[in-house]
């Protein structure tokens, strides 16, 4: 039975610290995890402990590390000697969170590592009601008018609203081109 209590408890302190460094929970401190999951422990045993099972989810969740990765990982782990190392129960516990938790956490690891907004839509329309409303009787050609609608998470969208005429959409296309053959160019040197 204190094996089954021991196995929660270091599971749920896994999941105290993906709540804590992945997920942003602010409710959730080294404290609480310690008064709820190891009230028996000392301050240094505690943060010890914590520190261990921080510092082995930050290497398998920085690796993404897939089935393979992870059993080879945790069975190196294991073999470590003294304090750095961790025990077959923990490295059980570890498999098992990652294994639920994976896709989760990579999520969230992508969020975190956007730094500018991003691209969540893009509409557009070909318009000649818009050339001729500008006065722009000389081209008198159609207009593209395209929206993109640009932000981060958590965040309100901004639209920012482009227009083109003919040239421009030219010009556009003539770099879309080159970027795709300069991507071709690398993915078949690989």
């Amino acid at each position: 039975m204190a094996d089954v209590e021991a196995s929660k408890s270091l599971s749920g302190l896994l999941n105290g610290i993906a709540q804590k460094v992945y997920y942003k929970n602010t409710e959730i401190t080294e404290e609480l995890l310690k008064n709820e999951l190891y009230p028996e422990l000392s301050r240094e045993q505690f943060e010890a402990l914590h520190e261990k099972m921080k510092g082995a989810l930050k290497s398998i969740a920085t690796a993404d590390m897939d089935h393979a990765q992870l059993e080879a990982f945790l069975t190196a782990q294991t073999r470590k000697q003294g304090s750095g190392g961790v025990s077959a129960e923990q490295a059980a516990a570890l498999s098992r969170f990652w294994k639920s938790q994976r896709v989760r956490v990579r999520e969230s690891l992508l969020a975190q590592s956007r730094w500018e907004p991003g691209l969540r839509g893009l509409s557009w329309r070909v318009d000649l009601q818009a050339a001729a409303s500008r006065g722009d009787t000389a081209h008198g050609g159609p207009v593209a008018l395209v929206e993109l609608e640009l932000g981060r998470a958590g965040q309100d969208s901004e639209f920012v609203c482009l227009e083109f005429d003919e040239a421009k959409v030219n010009q556009m296309l003539k770099k879309m081109a080159d970027i795709q053959e300069s991507i071709d160019r690398i993915a078949h040197r690989t």
